[in-house]
């Protein structure tokens, strides 16, 4: 499985109109609308690199209102509930 986090420059007036475009795009499970640089984060899993390739420079950026974008691929998945299971392996329940 493919993550990748892709951090999008909108249309001011665009940004709510272009969020459901992504959602509805096949590989987006979720789009965030974020303060800071960026308008928007979609968060994309897919099974290639290949078919990340093709949502990023084949769909997302044909999309009307989306004005450029950075991809960042994941190499691993950290989690609250991973962190707290790997902090508890070997310690002691008592106190």
């Amino acid at each position: 499985m493919v993550t990748a986090m892709v951090l999008i420059n909108a249309e001011r007036s665009k940004v709510d109109e272009t969020a459901q475009k992504l959602v509805d795009l096949e590989g987006v499970a979720e789009v965030y609308s974020v303060a800071g640089p960026y308008d928007l984060v979609a968060i994309v899993r897919v099974d290639t690199n290949e078919e990340l390739a093709s949502i990023v420079t084949g769909s997302m950026l044909k999309l009307d209102g989306i004005e450029d974008t950075t991809t960042l691929i994941a190499f691993r998945t950290y989690s609250e509930y991973d962190l707290e299971r790997m902090f508890s392996i070997g310690m002691d329940e008592e106190i």
